[in-house]
């Protein structure tokens, strides 16, 4: 802090409260400083405050850090001072940044937000896309600023490991152990009579050991073929550094604990996960019995049980269930650490560890001996391998800050770096944090980044979560979600979307009704310990969320994890498929292809620094796809069949496709039309074959009918739509509460261009919220890309024109139609009727020049 001319470095926490008499260390920060304090106040390390709000989780709601709150406290006492926040930690979800006050963002700054809640609310609703923009509009403001290395050069190699049929053995014989574990558990709480407390508290503490369990274990699992990798890295000249999380070192310290010190110099002992699940059944699993009584109220509740001396009194038989349980977990093969693994291959004079271990076990020959590390231990080992002393490095999270171990041009090893992600962790800005020790500024060469992963479904949960934020990452760091993975994960990895949730939704609406293969709901609870089902039977209304989902698959024998996930991913697959077929998939910002003009430039307002919001009416330009006749008939080669529409005349090219997933379990077999113009359109197969009237024709007529509308596709097509660029955040309340899609696109003139997309239908009313005097009389072109690709209702005449689904494809439909005569007139004009459900409708022609002119025809 900056105070006349002097500077005061506060070290210790400022969230240290009162104590007798002296004041808190923010009441003695406000008193030094006084209240009308103007000079700067620099939060360091700013990330520190990210907890300032309350959140809620799965487990109900996390209160807000108490460094946070004080963060918050000092700047609301310090109404005067200027605010500087410093932080090389991103922030990975917008709640991040709550504790940045001064940044504006509401409480009567420069945006339209009356309250935090209220902003992270709508940037929550906006999803990543959201977060995009603010990125890019507090830049623009002037009051942020992030920088990040380039990443050009960096190349991505994904290494999986296949399991083999012994490690498959292993995992399943482990998840077999927790779940006889869980089973034992539930006794255990019924002959000890636990009250519901004392279960929540068993149950949680079982399944977060679980899944550090198989973390660890997946972890170990993939070493085989990380050495492998590594040794032809070593062959070919180049070094290999390996990030991980786990070092093992508290179950060293345990198993030390129980050894006497004369013994450390020969050690007899597994360093493996499974000693983890040993910890938990000594001390976490219930044995203490439990006792009715009846309140002062006269509720019946239940407490724990002790002797006279205050000692708890333990159930026999939970005592019996937990010894049977250490003898049958003593049985399990050794899974050693991946760290342990690593340096006991390679030797310790080849592996440099860059971790916060005070001892590790080292094997010389066939003793394992007790080695200290040195406070100093962890400078020695990365000046080893960057003068080239040690070909190999393995950092956690202790070396993923403040080092370098980059192919730096100052030292002696220059070599390409292959940097593996083991182990990434929980949370993304560590992550991205280890992967910048290897790509830095002043480098010979940069790294080749390598994530190891297996083909076991469960890993997936970690893999999800880590891409998940880093899209976040990258959207509030530097604007494009893609900024933050590095491409590193594909989208596909990131499960956490609407559509996974509403996907489970599905696969728990399957189970229920059961349409899940060899697995009742009774099944699944027992298996996976989440319950699904109310006191009277039906589904509750409140089901496990995706996390659990995720975190519970990975403690099931790989068969089964792989049985339920492909059931997910079905129902996963045909949300998103849906999403798309109906415009309203979410991708953030993308880059629009195509050749772009603008056609109109009109400003909405100005902000004080001189940033601008206009809107751009912009044209597309785009080739029209072609589908050849030659290229047709390779396709037909695959089970198709050469078709002709008997009422519309049109041409298509017919095909067996993939099957549409219901959601009571069945499925629907479905036949793919194709067009010569490119476009395809799905039907059941039922109905294609006995209610269209598309039929089989031969080769010479069908040839003549796909040459002929060939003939017809124009070179090229084109569509307008309005673009909002500039400052979007302090005019966000008037650009309408339509879906937040934003979109980067290169003109013509090479002119680059980021911002929200507006409809047509939506133009007119947003230049009356700017008091823009501007408004448009719509072509029969912009009324049928309203209706045919934004999906909103118009009026012709004294008719309306809608978007309306038909056998899965959209139609443009004409209502309401009330005689003959308004008919037979629509007919006329070249709409056309079918009677479907018993009910008359009238729809124009799919081709979009045809349906034009019956549009401005009838819209006068």
């Amino acid at each position: 802090m900056f105070y006349a001319n002097k500077v005061l470095f506060v070290q210790s926490p400022i969230r240290t409260a009162a104590k007798r008499d002296k004041c808190s260390r923010i009441e003695q920060l406000v008193n030094w400083l006084g209240k009308d304090f103007s000079g700067v106040v620099v939060f360091d390390e700013a990330h520190a405050m990210g907890n300032s709000t309350s959140q809620r989780t799965t487990f109900g709601f996390k209160s807000a850090s108490k460094q946070g709150l004080a963060g918050l406290e000092l700047q609301r006492k310090l109404p005067q001072a200027r605010v500087l926040y410093v932080s090389a930690t991103g922030a990975t979800v917008v709640d991040n940044l709550a504790y940045a006050e001064r940044l504006g963002l509401w409480l009567g700054g420069q945006l339209p937000f009356l309250s935090r809640s209220e902003f992270l609310n709508q940037m929550h609703q906006g999803g990543i896309a959201a977060l995009e923009v603010v990125c890019r509009d507090l830049k623009a403001l002037g009051v942020y600023c992030s920088r990040s290395l380039s990443y050009q050069g960096v190349q991505y190699n994904i290494l999986e490991h296949e399991v083999t049929p012994e490690q498959v053995e292993i995992y399943d014989t482990y998840a077999e152990a927790f779940r006889i574990i869980f089973n034992n558990l539930e006794r255990a709480l019924t002959v000890a009579s636990a009250n519901a407390k004392s279960r929540s508290a068993a149950r949680s503490l079982f399944w977060n050991n679980n899944q550090r369990f198989f973390n660890h274990l997946i972890t170990a699992i993939k070493v085989p073929s990380l050495i492998q990798a590594i040794e032809a890295d070593l062959e070919a000249g180049h070094c290999a550094v390996v990030q991980l999380v786990s070092t093992g070192e508290a179950l060293l310290n345990r198993k030390l604990s129980q050894i006497k010190t004369d013994q450390w110099d020969d050690l007899q002992i597994d360093l493996t996960p499974k000693e983890s699940i040993f910890d938990y059944l000594l001390h976490a699993f219930p044995t203490q019995l439990h006792e009715t009584y009846t309140d002062e109220k006269g509720n019946e509740r239940t407490r724990p049980v002790y002797d006279e001396q205050g000692n708890p009194l333990e159930s026999r038989e939970a005592l019996e269930l937990r010894e049977e349980l250490i003898e049958s977990i003593a049985l399990l093969p050794p899974v050693p650490c991946a760290l342990d693994q690593l340096i006991w291959y390679f030797g310790a004079d080849q592996v440099a560890e860059i971790t916060g271990r005070s001892k590790r076990v080292i094997r010389d020959q066939d003793k394992y001996l007790l080695e200290s590390r040195s406070s100093q231990s962890n400078l020695a080992e990365t000046d080893a391998f960057m003068n080239d002393r040690k070909p190999i490095l393995v950092f956690s999270q202790a070396g993923s800050t403040g080092r370098s171990y980059h192919a730096d041009l100052s030292g002696e090893n220059q070599r390409l770096r292959k940097h593996y992600l083991l182990e990434a962790g929980w949370t993304a800005s560590e992550a991205i944090q280890g992967l910048g020790r290897t790509h830095r500024s002043n480098q010979a060469q940069p790294p080749i980044f390598c994530p190891v992963t297996t083909n076991i479904n469960g890993e997936k949960r970690f893999i999800s979560s880590i891409s998940r934020r880093l899209d976040s990452l990258g959207a509030l760091t530097k604007g494009q979600r893609q900024a933050g993975s590095q491409n590193i994960f594909r989208p596909e990895d990131n499960l956490e979307s609407i559509y996974a949730n509403a996907a489970l939704q599905d696969f728990f609406e399957g189970l229920y009704q059961n349409f899940i293969a060899d697995c009742s709901v009774e099944q699944f609870e027992q298996l996976t310990g989440l319950y699904l089902l109310s006191e009277t039977g039906s589904l509750k209304a409140e089901l496990p969320n995706l996390k659990q989902f995720l975190n519970r698959l990975l403690g099931l024998p790989i068969a089964q994890q792989n049985r339920f996930f492909e059931a997910f991913e079905r129902r996963l697959e045909n949300r998103i498929e849906t999403a798309i077929e109906a415009g309203t998939y979410e991708r953030g910002v993308e880059m629009l292809t195509g050749e772009f003009r603008i056609l109109r430039e009109q400003p909405l307002s100005e902000h004080p620094n001189g940033s601008e919001t206009i809107c751009y009416q912009i044209e597309r330009r785009d080739p029209n796809p072609r589908i050849s006749i030659d290229q047709a008939l390779e396709l037909a080669n695959n089970g198709g069949q050469l078709v002709v529409n008997q009422r519309s005349n049109n041409v298509a090219l017919a095909q067996p496709t993939s099957s549409l997933f219901n959601s009571d379990g069945t499925s629907t077999a479905r036949i793919q039309l194709t067009f010569p113009d490119g476009n395809k359109q799905k039907l059941a197969q039922s109905y294609y074959q006995h209610q269209s009237t598309w039929r089989q024709v031969t080769f010479d007529y069908w040839q003549v009918k796909w040459s002929e509308a060939l003939a017809e596709i124009p070179t090229h097509r084109y569509n307008t739509f309005y673009l909002v660029t500039g400052l979007l955040l302090p005019i966000w309340n008037k650009l309408g509460e339509g879906n937040i899609k934003v979109y980067r696109l290169v003109t013509q003139c090479g002119q680059a261009l980021l911002g929200r997309v507006i409809y047509h239908s939506e133009i007119n009313s947003i230049y009356r919220n700017f008091q823009v005097d501007s408004e448009q009389d719509l072509t029969s072109e912009q009324l049928y890309q309203i209706v045919a690709e934004e999906g909103t209702t118009i009026n012709l005449n004294r008719w309306q024109l809608k978007r309306s689904r038909v056998a899965n494809n959209y139609r443009l439909e004409i209502f309401p139609v009330h005689s003959k005569v308004e008919v037979d007139y629509l007919k006329t004009k070249g709409a056309f009727t079918e009677m479907i459900n018993y009910q008359l409708r009238v729809f124009l022609p799919n081709e979009a020049l045809i349906a034009t002119r019956i549009i401005e025809q009838l819209n006068i």
